[in-house]
């Protein structure tokens, strides 16, 4: 009984030295949210959205994810739990900078990172200015382009969920982006579809955004500005081939945000594919097959690293 005790305490006291909430201030005074669980290698998690922030992540992947990783999830700056600057810097070449001061708060040395969707983006920004603190990347339905991604997958698709025949509205360069996929989610929100672009099911989608609701206030300032940006409108096509680190690329099937065949632009010299029939959000009813991905990757790459940084 006094050892099933001991070891009881143990177990617990592990557990709470794993998962670590702080408040990360960085040099320009934006307080930063980051939650650490799991043990082994160090991953941090870059979210997509532009905005949608990383607590979902962790409710709906984290039990499976940590047994992979420490991972770290970080709010952005002006997303979610973190605060926004008081200059309104939102530029990649700062963003990164928040990685940075954030691995360098943590006393890590290297790690890899995850992203997804948008937060692809945010992988290429960080490994291109900073190749030596990234072992390896984790892409899972990884923008590398939007323009793109909206010209060959989004709006084609949209249009086809809408009836929409006559697109040339959509498909004119001479109007901004955004103004345009502002209006087709505008479109898809009013007559119910919205959920058809990412989501296997309605409920799904409904389940993912009832999360937002569980925490007590929501920082958008990001997700109003980053869409407007031309460092997130950036090609990164080009730059994967210059990148040293392997990477691991997930891609659905039925990905019609990203698009199903935005994986063949990637030029990674060190690249293993995972494709799975799935949409942009796989981890509710694909979460055992990116977890083998996962596992596959880290033991090819030899991403293993118990209690060490």
């Amino acid at each position: 009984m006094k050892k099933s005790l001991l070891f009881l305490t143990a177990f617990l006291l592990a557990a709470l030295a794993c998962a670590q909430e702080k408040h990360i201030v960085t040099t320009d005074g934006v307080d930063l949210y980051v939650n650490v669980k799991g043990e082994g290698t160090p991953c941090l998690y870059l979210h997509g959205g532009p905005g949608s922030g990383s607590y979902w992540l962790e409710k709906f992947a984290g039990d499976s994810l940590e047994k992979h990783f420490r991972m770290i999830y970080l709010d952005q700056r002006g997303v979610g739990r973190s605060t926004s600057p008081a200059d309104g810097n939102f530029s990649m070449e700062r963003m990164v900078k928040d990685f940075e001061e954030v691995r360098e708060a943590l006393g890590i040395s290297q790690w890899v990172t995850m992203g997804h969707s948008f937060g692809g983006l945010l992988q290429m920004g960080y490994i291109v200015r900073h190749p030596e603190a990234v072992s390896a990347m984790v892409m899972i339905n990884c923008s590398l382009n939007m323009g793109l991604n909206f010209k060959t997958s989004w709006c084609p698709k949209a249009c086809e969920f809408l009836g929409i025949s006559d697109r040339s509205y959509f498909t004119d360069e001479s109007i901004p982006l955004n103004t345009r996929w502002d209006s087709l989610i505008g479109l898809l929100n009013k007559n119910d579809m919205m959920w058809k672009m990412g989501f296997a099911s309605r409920e799904e989608m409904d389940l993912l955004n009832s999360t937002y609701g569980e925490l007590q206030s929501w920082n958008g300032d990001f997700s109003n500005a980053a869409m407007n940006m031309d460092d997130y409108a950036a090609d990164f096509t080009k730059a994967t081939a210059k990148v040293n680190a392997p990477v691991l690329f997930i891609y659905g099937t039925r990905d019609w945000m990203i698009g199903p065949e935005h994986y063949m632009t990637a030029e990674f010299p060190e690249i293993m594919l995972c494709g799975i029939e799935a949409g942009h959000m796989p981890f509710f009813g694909n979460n055992a097959e990116i977890m083998k991905a996962i596992g596959s990757f880290q033991k090819k790459y030899r991403l293993y690293d118990p209690g060490k940084n």
